[in-house]
């Protein structure tokens, strides 16, 4: 016989299934986690940023294989930035979706710390989780082997001297914005992994534990972490002779 556990506030039961989607990226994953253990994924990585074709197939297949219905959900977690801005709208927006339609908790988690979690059985020291950004720029944070933030999130142009303070110990750099850096930085300190990318398998732990310590967000303003404006680029008009 299975005993739940009820306690006084609704949304901490004995399991927790809980719903993630990663859409910060090229890679549209969606994962069902129960107690923070995956028990169904889907994912595709493509260049094209099919996210808004994918998604919500992606998250109905993902419940069948679970055997689960969409009502047995507990919480919504959404990787919430940085990254594209279409590919993290169309994520948030499916995540407020769901939890408005189901009553039930939106979780925010910051899309470079699941990443750095991705590469963590590479790690000796300090993780630097990067993104890709425009031109020379990237989008990136520092975690240590616990996966505590040394160094909050930054947009940075990649530079000769970038994360100096930080290379006298082993880095490993890892994500789609580890190219562009590959490039410029080199030496013994250094290692790199540029086929990363984040995924909604990582982020069922960490989803679980936000559930755990009820970290939720407000889900009628919650906004992705863009942590830059949206710079929308047009052709300038000709010029009448």
């Amino acid at each position: 016989m299975q005993v739940f556990y009820f306690l006084a506030n609704p949304y901490l039961w004995f399991m927790a299934i809980i719903l993630n989607l990663e859409t910060a990226t090229t890679n549209c994953s969606v994962s069902v986690a129960k107690n923070g253990e995956i028990v169904a994924l889907k994912e595709e990585n493509t260049p094209h940023y099919s996210h808004s074709e994918q998604l919500h197939l992606f998250v109905q297949e993902s419940l069948e294989a679970a055997k689960l219905n969409i009502t047995d959900l507990d919480a919504i977690a959404v990787s919430k930035g940085p990254g594209s801005y279409t590919g993290l709208r169309i994520g948030v927006s499916a995540a407020k979706g769901f939890c408005y339609a189901l009553s039930i908790p939106l979780i925010g988690l910051p899309t470079l710390q699941h990443l750095a979690l991705r590469a963590m059985a590479q790690v000796q020291d300090l993780v630097i989780p990067v993104l890709d950004a425009r031109r020379m720029e990237v989008y990136g944070a520092i975690y240590d082997r616990e996966l505590q933030q040394v160094r909050e999130t930054q947009a940075e142009i990649i530079t000769v001297d970038s994360f100096l303070d930080y290379r006298h110990r082993p880095l490993h750099i890892v994500g789609p914005g580890a190219e562009k850096i590959q490039g410029v930085l080199q030496g013994p300190h250094c290692t790199f992994d540029t086929a990363l990318v984040p995924s909604a398998r990582e982020m069922a732990p960490l989803s679980h534990r936000a559930y755990e310590n009820r970290k939720f967000e407000d889900t009628a303003y919650f906004e992705p972490f863009y942590l830059k404006d949206f710079i929308l680029q047009t052709k300038k008009a000709k010029r009448n002779p």
